[in-house]
């Protein structure tokens, strides 16, 4: 798997200061989609051990506190980026319980398949559904069209 971006440190993608990390590769591509280039599952930088060890220490490091993770794209549940993924969102859960993680796909949940639905135990946020550019809305929390809906998977 590739990535685009990592930030550390976020406060627009989700609930709190967060980590971001933007995931290489979508098949949906949206119109008006914001991030096209993130289209290209070769786009970015390959995700080694080297970046996931860098996002656990950013989500333990107590001089930032961060609320979580947020996973975004490109679309972290295309079956090409789960095999990266999954490790990261189990050790995040394993070795930081305390942080959440939040996840942007074009899917919806009523699609996903088996394997994306196991990945959906380590999530706690799921916002989904394609990006409609007829139902765009600036005034939107954490979407940008209305047919995107939030889940709170976790209590």
């Amino acid at each position: 798997m590739n990535y685009l971006q990592y930030y550390p440190v976020d406060v627009v993608n989700g609930e709190g200061t967060r980590c971001t990390l933007f995931v290489a590769g979508c098949e949906h591509q949206c119109k008006g989609c914001y991030n096209q280039k993130s289209w290209s599952f070769c786009a970015g930088v390959p995700f080694d051990q080297a970046m996931e060890d860098q996002i656990l220490a950013d989500l333990k490091d107590t001089r930032i506190k961060r609320q979580g993770l947020s996973l975004s794209g490109g679309d972290p549940l295309h079956p090409k980026n789960l095999t990266a993924l999954l490790p990261l969102v189990q050790r995040i859960k394993h070795e930081c319980p305390d942080k959440d993680i939040w996840l942007w796909t074009g899917y919806r949940l009523q699609e996903l398949n088996a394997e994306q639905q196991t990945f959906l135990a380590y999530v706690d946020v799921l916002i989904d559904g394609k990006f409609i550019q007829q139902l765009a809305d600036p005034k939107l929390l954490w979407r940008g069209s209305s047919n995107q809906v939030i889940y709170h998977l976790k209590a």
